[in-house]
């Protein structure tokens, strides 16, 4: 009696752990089955909102700055850069982030996808463009290299979707249609933008651009605008007193009413500008990151709310 009650116990313990096999087995096929996501990782907010536009459900998006930081400050934890090598591709900006291109170098090297070139990245991201500059000045705008800001000129951006749409063609192919058409349609909607853009500063009262830090090159170069940057490409980058000077005698000269400060960056410097000239105060934001402060939940309404301030502070009609 007891070798049967024993041999039955074990046969049911046997078949509870069969059938527990069994069930789990079911649910891995059954989780193997879902649709699986490329995992990009984007350097900063505007490559993570073109690659969303362009990957659509197919992706899972991180950005590598975080909401409310300066991109041009990045710094990378352990964590962060576990991040970057489990990554399928790293969409970045060479030479914007030093400490993100090294860890691309260093751990991530076949991920890497570097934009630069379809940006057109090539304007020259002056300190300042004043008059009277000394040596050491004019060997510091020699090292700043070029203006990483592409993303402010709509056309450069488009350019930009499109080849985030090709690489992720190559990187998965089974969807290569759908992310062709996604870059083909935001790529549109950033057309009809500077378009906008085009038609709202055709006609200005004032082309001079005063700008906090010189983020702003590739409207104006766009746009027919002339950019004065208090700061130099990055906001740290402060300039002298001398330089100070020669901006505020630029606004005079040339009848300036209104400064911008910006978001993510202190407006310190731009208030002590608007206050020796009595210029007024607007911000525009040159789209860094968003925060609780962006006029907008995504690029294209901030874009749409610079436009307008920039109507406004440059007299346009």
């Amino acid at each position: 009696m007891i070798l049967m009650f024993v041999g039955s116990r074990l046969r049911l313990v046997l078949g509870v752990s069969l059938a527990a096999i069994s069930l789990g087995g079911c649910t891995a096929a059954t989780s193997t089955d879902q649709p699986k996501t490329l995992a990009i990782s984007a350097a900063f907010y505007p490559l993570a909102y073109a690659a969303e536009q362009v990957g659509g459900p197919a992706v899972t998006v991180t950005t590598v700055t975080k909401p409310g930081a300066e991109p041009h400050d990045l710094e990378l934890t352990p964590q962060d850069v576990a991040g970057l090598i489990h990554s399928s591709t790293i969409i970045y900006l060479k030479g914007f982030q030093p400490a993100l291109d090294e860890a691309i170098d260093a751990h991530a090297s076949e991920q890497g996808f570097d934009v630069t070139s379809a940006a057109r990245a090539t304007l020259p991201s002056p300190e300042h463009e004043h008059e009277g500059e000394d040596e050491d000045a004019g060997t510091e705008h020699q090292e700043e290299g070029t203006d990483p800001h592409f993303w402010l000129d709509p056309t450069r951006y488009a350019e930009v979707a499109r080849a985030i749409g090709e690489h992720l063609a190559e990187l998965d192919p089974a969807h290569a249609p759908d992310y062709r058409t996604r870059a083909s349609d935001f790529a549109g909607q950033l057309s009809a933008l500077d378009a906008d853009f085009r038609d709202g500063l055709r006609t200005c009262a004032s082309r001079v651009l005063v700008t906090s830090h010189a983020a702003f090159g590739y409207v104006a170069d766009r746009y027919q605008l002339t950019q004065v940057s208090i700061a130099g490409v990055s906001p740290d980058a402060e300039p002298d007193a001398a330089t100070m000077s020669e901006i505020v005698a630029r606004i005079r000269q040339e009848g300036v009413t209104t400064v911008y400060s910006e978001t993510l960056a202190s407006p310190a410097l731009a208030q002590t500008i608007a206050r020796e000239t009595g210029a007024t105060m607007a911000v525009l934001d040159p789209i860094e990151g968003l925060t609780n402060q962006s006029a907008g939940t995504d690029y294209l309404e901030i874009m749409r709310s610079n436009l307008a301030t920039l109507r406004a502070g440059q007299g346009c009609s």
